[in-house]
């Protein structure tokens, strides 16, 4: 039985990732560093906002904590615009949450972001938890956002589903020893997610309540 659903947010509920692309370039113009591209960029989606200038751009080690800095100002102007939610996801969300299925959010994404975000798309209110990079000592692919996230709820991690659209999200959710679910029109593809063999992987966000229907008893 599926209880309990600890989503991803980045390329999972919203798509952010033009957002994120444009936001990272605008930082490596302003600050004169080396230019990367978009196809990089997307490819370390889902890590915290460190790792993805350390493995998406070649911006020096010493200028890691400029370049982020840099990002969060000018995040609100470049990315939030760009962000929107993927069909289906508001809709699904409500007819979970008037399920019984306690939800909640497990990403790499900073605080300050993410409630800037929640409150333009205005989905706020259907999470019993949200556990973000900064609450942890480890980020993804580490378990511990998951864990803290399972310690906030009293909840089981066999009753658990985590849903994500990298393999750092299925590795997180099975390093908490939760079930792990993978979706198909984020930021990685479908033979990225096979490979981390999660319980089930969907191409449309409508799916996975109709997956949580037939297993709720």
């Amino acid at each position: 039985m599926i209880r309990n659903i600890f989503f991803d947010f980045d390329g999972t509920l919203a798509d952010t990732t033009e957002g994120i692309v444009q936001c990272s370039l605008a930082t490596l113009r302003q600050l004169g560093l080396p230019a990367s591209t978009p196809e990089r960029i997307r490819s370390v989606i889902g890590l915290p906002l460190t790792g993805c200038f350390e493995r998406g751009t070649d911006t020096p080690p010493e200028r890691i904590a400029e370049a982020c800095a840099t990002y969060r100002k000018l995040f609100n102007e470049i990315a939030i615009p760009c962000t929107t939610l993927y069909p289906g996801t508001k809709e699904t969300l409500a007819e979970l949450q008037a399920r019984g299925v306690t939800l909640a959010l497990c990403t790499s994404r900073s605080n300050n972001s993410l409630n800037a975000l929640l409150q333009v798309l205005g989905i706020r209110a259907h999470f019993s938890a949200i556990v973000t990079n900064e609450d942890v000592s480890h980020p993804k692919p580490a378990p511990d956002i998951a864990l803290l996230a399972l310690e906030r709820l009293g909840a089981r991690p066999d009753e658990t589903l985590v849903v994500g659209d990298t393999v750092f999200d299925l590795q997180m959710g099975r390093a908490a020893g939760c079930r792990i679910c993978g979706v198909t029109w984020g930021n990685q593809d479908r033979p990225q997610l096979e490979s981390e063999y999660p319980e089930l992987i969907i191409d449309d966000f409508r799916e996975l309540l109709a997956y949580c229907i037939e297993r709720a008893d």
